[in-house]
């Protein structure tokens, strides 16, 4: 890896318990590393919409503050009534072109390609910001049925100009690979969260750091 080559950031992806201290965690892992992640994704199952908006709130503050992206996960009607900076989509969960008509041109807005050329390619022309390819290893968050080869992500990095987010178990351990295969970001959860997030955010800078 040169020097030339773009820095992958981190995109941090929520528990689904954003209770309790959970906006102090954040913090302390959005300060760990300032820069390195430069979106947040709210990522809650289960609950209306209301609770869901509470608990978003000091959260949405937190990124806010530092210039972080706080993306919806798989709710335009929730992204639009928290005003969030983007939604992210499954490949159920709505059309990016009806995101883009709800949540206004600034919005950014991604798409779940699995291990997909064609979802990805397709994402691309209904308007999408970034899709996101994997798992590329098993995820503790997730249960994951697709699996995607850093031969996507290769080939995506040197074709196609749209961002591409590589997810799916990721560890400050493993992520090289993803790095140099040309992932623009790396989509992080249990990483951060199933211990300390300082410590974590610390070793995939150490990790991202130009070789």
């Amino acid at each position: 890896m040169t020097d030339t080559m773009p820095s992958t950031q981190l995109y941090l992806i929520s528990p689904l318990d954003v209770s309790g201290d959970f906006p102090a965690r954040l913090e302390r892992a959005l300060d760990a590393g300032p820069g390195l992640v430069t979106a947040f994704q709210f990522r809650v199952k289960g609950i209306d919409q209301h609770e869901a908006a509470t608990l978003a709130e000091p959260l949405q503050a937190i990124c806010a503050a530092r210039d972080v992206a706080f993306i919806v996960n798989d709710d335009i009607a929730l992204a639009k009534r928290l005003r969030a900076d983007g939604v992210h989509l499954g490949q159920g969960d709505g059309d990016p072109r009806d995101a883009r008509e709800q949540l206004g041109r600034e919005a950014q807005i991604g798409v779940t390609c699995h291990a997909s050329r064609h979802l990805a390619l397709e994402a691309g022309e209904a308007g999408a910001d970034y899709v996101a390819f994997g798992a590329f290893f098993p995820s503790t968050t997730k249960d994951t049925e697709h699996r995607a080869e850093l031969a996507l992500l290769e080939w995506w990095s040197e074709m196609v100009e749209l961002p591409s987010v590589a997810i799916g178990g990721i560890t400050p351990d493993n992520c090289r690979p993803l790095i140099e295969a040309g992932a623009d970001f790396l989509a992080v959860s249990g990483a951060v969260w199933n211990g300390d997030e300082v410590a974590a955010i610390k070793a995939f800078a150490e990790q991202i750091a130009p070789a």
